[in-house]
């Protein structure tokens, strides 16, 4: 008996040796080695943080070691959003030079345009809650700065006017918070309750707040595309000469009366329904209510 099991022990280990040694890939090597060459072709690094950081002059305590932590996953998350970094890089192109000139002419830091990217990725978006725009204004606010929301007009969608409007918010939360870190995370979470949280946790700096986790995260956010977009190559973004061109080719139609069709009006100026709405797309309707006769400036595509 004990023979019999021995041979057989011998069989199925020559079968199990055979059946392996017959896969092979198309050039006879066993599938068994396979693992050793399939390897996936990336060296994944981490983000280099030695180095100064700071967002609109103020500096990041990289000494901390929350803070440093906190800005690191930021930065390591945010470079790996591919599709959405090349978009916004090609985006910033576009609509950065116009942002840039308001935030001048008004004192407020330049930094604060990545605000426009962690709130909406440079885009007319539409939030959950019903924030709108590129600054993801709420309806209240919009109306408190002047922004006209309508059944045919809705100024939150009006890139120049609604920059001009965060930088009014901006500086306001500037004055009330003390710091530009904390009026960025006054836009974020709302001053009231930020002046709250200060005030009960004793804190002295936005690093020493513990907020809640989407605010907890915002001003790091801002800082992660401030890197990642102003030094993109750093990250592997190659963009060479890529990118969308400012539309600043228009000529501008003053208008105080209704229009009741705005396919008629485009056609009238040579354009189309489509074209005069990603030139103007604060026009919300396919009409323009006026019965104030309020005076519009709208901009036609030559």
């Amino acid at each position: 008996m004990k023979s019999i099991s021995y041979y057989s022990i011998a069989v199925a280990a020559f079968l199990t040796f055979a059946l392996f040694a017959s896969y092979t890939d198309a050039n006879d090597k066993p599938l068994a080695d396979l693992s050793a060459t399939h390897k996936l072709p990336q060296i994944i690094k981490p983000v280099n943080l030695n180095k100064v950081f700071d967002f609109a002059g103020e500096l990041v305590p990289m000494d901390n070691f929350d803070a440093k932590e906190r800005l690191d996953r930021e930065l390591t998350e945010n470079s790996y959003r591919h599709g959405k970094n090349i978009l916004n890089l090609k985006k910033a192109r576009r609509y950065f030079p116009m942002i840039e000139k308001i935030l001048a002419e008004n004192g407020v830091p330049d930094d604060f345009k990545y605000v426009a990217v962690a709130e909406s990725d440079l885009s007319n978006a539409v939030s959950p809650a019903g924030a709108r725009g590129f600054w993801q204004f709420m309806r209240p606010t919009a109306k408190d700065y002047g922004m006209e929301v309508s059944a045919t007009v809705d100024e939150r969608y009006h890139l120049e006017m609604a920059t001009r409007s965060a930088c009014k918010h901006i500086l306001k939360l500037k004055k009330m918070m003390g710091s530009w870190t904390l009026a960025a995370a006054a836009y974020n979470v709302g001053q009231t309750r930020l002046k709250r949280e200060v005030a009960a946790q004793r804190a002295n700096t936005f690093y020493d707040l513990n907020l809640n986790h989407e605010t907890s995260r915002y001003l790091f956010r801002l800082i992660a595309f401030k890197e990642i977009m102003k030094n993109p190559q750093d990250f592997g973004f190659d963009l060479g000469d890529e990118g969308y061109q400012p539309l600043n080719d228009f000529a501008v139609v003053e208008v105080n009366t209704t229009i009741p069709n705005l396919g008629d009006f485009a056609q009238k100026y040579g354009t189309s329904y489509r074209m005069l709405k990603l030139y103007n797309p604060w026009l919300i309707s396919t009409s323009l209510a006026n019965k104030s006769g309020k005076q519009y400036f709208i901009k036609i595509p030559r």
